[in-house]
Order: structure tokens, then sequence, then C-alpha cells
């Protein structure tokens, strides 16, 4: 019985056949891993920006409410302060936690800062060196957040101890530590909170190696001192515009940033009388510089330049490395300041 096998000729055939479409297959595998990792990146950048901006958000828009207190600015005749911070931020006259009654200022309930150093407000000394010698910007603020914690009507007073309180009684007003029972029926009770937000580095350990984070950081009032927590890892700058009423009509005039340095020509800077002025700034410009947590050897961006702000007072920072970058930005209102809305 004859036996037919393959000729060389076909043997090679099926293999060139063979070869091409396991190239095929490979070349898809490839294509299709670069896709997904590529969209693994994206969607990181868009949701850690995402996030970061929101939880800014939530904070900032607080800024101008002080529940019954209808006053236009902390005195020693409207204000008592009993409660103290060890470790407090605070950068020139009465912007620490609560207000110095001594000072012929006004209280500062939201600051900003540019900075290229890791030593910040007497309280941050972790913070980021801007790569290429730029800078980055400090946010601070202090506000009420929450529900009012005392009802002399319902008779219920949920304040605890350990947790600062701001008791606020139309034309008094009080910051305290702890549970406390007003003797005005009409007073109400509101958590009080002194946040700062800033860049730091932060060094994690993936596959047995060390890598280096750029995060963005927030001090917290709790218990009497400053404490810290990460918000965000991959935010690598940030930069903010701030938009003044400058004629009392309740409409954003002029936007100015922060002093830059050296000084830029044409630049408008906000000014230590903007930063008292508690119904002066109606609108805060924020803008995020998010970073890849790790490098992507398949590209190399080269020259990539990134703005932050606009016009004389904008930020441009170029990168040359394998890291994907976005910008995220959002114009935040603060909708208690201008007009006292809480007025009757």
């Amino acid at each position: 019985m004859k036996q037919h096998g393959f000729t060389l000729i076909e043997v090679m055939i099926s293999l060139f056949i063979g070869g091409l479409i396991l190239g095929g297959v490979m070349f898809t595998f490839i294509s299709m891993k670069v896709t997904t990792k590529d969209t693994m990146t994206i969607g990181e950048l868009q949701e850690s920006g995402r996030l970061a901006i929101n939880i800014m958000q939530r904070d900032i828009e607080q800024i101008g409410f002080w529940g019954t207190f209808y006053d236009d600015s902390f005195t020693a005749a409207n204000t008592t302060v009993s409660a103290t911070t060890t470790g407090d931020c605070s950068e020139g006259d009465n912007n620490g936690s609560f207000p110095d009654l001594t000072s012929s200022s006004n209280f500062r309930t939201i600051y900003a800062k540019t900075t290229r150093s890791k030593d910040n407000l007497n309280c941050i000394n972790d913070g980021i060196i801007p790569a290429d010698n730029k800078e980055t910007d400090i946010l601070q603020l202090k506000f009420l957040q929450g529900d009012p914690q005392y009802d002399a009507v319902a008779g219920t007073n949920t304040t605890s101890d350990k947790i600062n309180y701001f008791i606020a009684e139309q034309e008094q007003a009080s910051f305290v530590t702890g549970k406390h029972t007003p003797t005005n029926i009409n007073a109400t009770i509101w958590p009080y909170s002194h946040h700062v937000y800033y860049i730091s580095e932060q060094t994690y350990v993936v596959n047995n190696k060390e890598i280096k984070v750029p995060a963005l950081i927030r001090k917290r009032l709790v218990n009497g001192k400053m404490t810290s927590e990460t918000i965000m890892e991959g935010v690598e700058n940030m930069r903010f515009l701030f938009g003044l009423d400058t004629d009392n009509d309740g409409r954003v005039d002029i936007y100015k940033s922060l002093p830059s340095t050296p000084p830029l020509e044409g630049e408008k800077t906000i000014t230590a009388t903007d930063w008292e002025n508690r119904r002066g700034i109606l609108t805060v410009q924020l803008f995020l510089l998010i970073r890849a947590l790790q490098p992507d050897p398949g590209i190399k961006i080269k020259n990539k330049t990134y703005i932050l702000g606009e016009g004389s007072g904008k930020r441009e920072l170029t990168f040359d490395d394998n890291y994907r970058r976005t910008v995220f930005t959002t114009t935040i209102r603060l909708s208690n300041v201008g007009g006292n809305l809480w007025k009757i």
C-alpha cells in the first residue's frame, strides 16, 4: 500500500502561511495590549483629575458662609476665641486657624501663594520642588461645613469633644473646641474647618522598585492640630486665578493671579487687601496638571508644553520624558460671597 506525505514545497508553503497568520495574531495582540494600556492610563488621568477637582470644589464653595452670623468681620467686639491650635498653618497678619482679635487686619478666610520650596505657612515641610525651576500654588481655606449641631427648639445638641465649632448668634461669634450648649436659644453651632492644599512627593514600591509620585496633600485641623492626608496621587502642579468684584456690584470685574517669581510683564496680581475683603473674591479658577503614576517606555514626549492659567499670568510647563499628562480646569463660584445672602 502506497503512503503519500507532504512535499518539501508544501511544507514550506504551510509554514509560510502559518507564519503570516501567527504574525497577524501577534500584531493584533500587541496592538490591543498597547491600546488597553493607553486607555487605562488615560482613564487613570481622567479619574484622578475629576476626583481632585470635586474634593477641592466642595471646600472652596463653602467660603463665605458663617451660619447666622451676619457681621462683615471678626473683631474683639463681636467675637470670642477659646480654641487653640498646635503647629498652626499661618503666614502674614491674621491668617491662622482662628481670628487674631488684636490685629487691625481682617481675618483671611481664603489665601493662596506660589512656591518652589518645601517649607511653607510654618506647617508644611514636605512640599514638592517643581521641575524646571517652576512654581506651584498652595491654597488655604477656613469655612463651616455640615449641618447645624444644635437645635434649641428640638432640644438636640450633637456637638462632641475635641472638635472645633463655630457658634453663630447674628452679631456675635465664637470659635470653640468641644461640646457646647449656648445660652442663646437662637444660636446655631457648626463644625469649623481649616484646610490647606499643596503638592508633595511620595515614594511607593512597585514590583520591588521604588517610584516617586507627586500627590495632592491636604492639611486639616483635627483635635487642635494640623494633620496631613493624601487626597490624590498624580497631581503634579496646581494654579489659581481669582475673580474679584472691584466696584461692589456683585459681578467679577477682573481676574488676578498670584505673584510670580520673577514677576511677569503685565501680570495682574492679588494683594493683601484683596485677601482681607470678605466680599471681594467671587470666583476661583482652578488648574491642575495631572501626571501618570508610571512612565510609558513606548512614548517620548519632546518639548511638550502645558499651560496653567491664561493671559499674562499663565504658567507654562515643558517636559521631555515618558510620562503622560493632562490639564484639568474649572471655575468655582463662591455663592456665599458678595451680597450678604444670609442677612434678614
